[in-house]
């Protein structure tokens, strides 16, 4: 009996990761105005009602679809401390990640850019920034306790600034692949961070 559950979970994880693909494929190709649940189940060989039985509806689906393309997009940040050098790995680390986006980070992307039109899409967006915005606040007090980061700067102003320059850089190497030199905006960007971070400048008084 323990085989079969395995297998029926394994089955189950098979079916979902099919479903979320083709998700994802036809949020790339047209927007998120053209998932449906029978479009999903039939980009992936599945029919509507194994849709139904995984999601329950769509939105749903789309908020699954928003985590799971979110998720681990920089490898290896887990088994960093909070601080400094997990912040600027990350900022390398994503501008590196572009160079290869697959079809799960192109449609967290298109995803991102249509939720500040689509009630539905809104709320699931700013819980997923909120939550990116919160690590890099934590990485800045961290550093700013460490004596890495120059304490005059504020833990959410860099935060924002970070998700909004990566996700502005992202966007435009999705729009234009061809236009957004990918390593060369890596180097300047981390660059810049690296010393914009600090610590902050000895005056030689006291």
């Amino acid at each position: 009996m323990a085989t079969l559950r395995r297998t029926q979970q394994e089955r189950r994880d098979q079916a979902e990761s099919a479903l979320l693909a083709a998700a994802a494929e036809l949020v790339v190709e047209q927007g998120v105005r053209s998932l449906t649940l029978a479009r999903v189940g039939e980009r992936a060989g599945y029919s509507r009602g194994i849709v139904t039985h995984h999601f329950g509806a769509k939105q749903a689906l789309v908020e699954r679809l928003a985590r799971t393309t979110q998720a681990g997009f920089v490898p290896g940040l887990d088994e960093l401390p909070p601080g400094r050098d997990r912040l600027l790995r990350l900022i390398d680390g994503y501008l590196g990640e572009l160079g290869r986006l697959g079809v799960f980070n192109q449609a967290f992307l298109v995803l991102w850019a249509e939720a500040a039109t689509q009630p539905d899409l809104a709320p699931i967006f700013r819980e997923r920034d909120a939550a990116f915005r919160a690590d890099l606040r934590e990485d800045v007090e961290a550093g700013i306790e460490a004596g890495t980061i120059d304490p005059g700067l504020g833990p959410d102003d860099v935060a924002i600034a970070v998700v909004g320059q990566l996700r502005g850089i992202a966007l435009q190497r999705l729009l234009d692949p061809r236009g957004v030199d990918v390593e060369q905006v890596r180097r300047s960007v981390t660059g810049y961070w690296r010393r914009a971070l600090g610590p902050a400048p000895s005056t030689g008084q006291g």
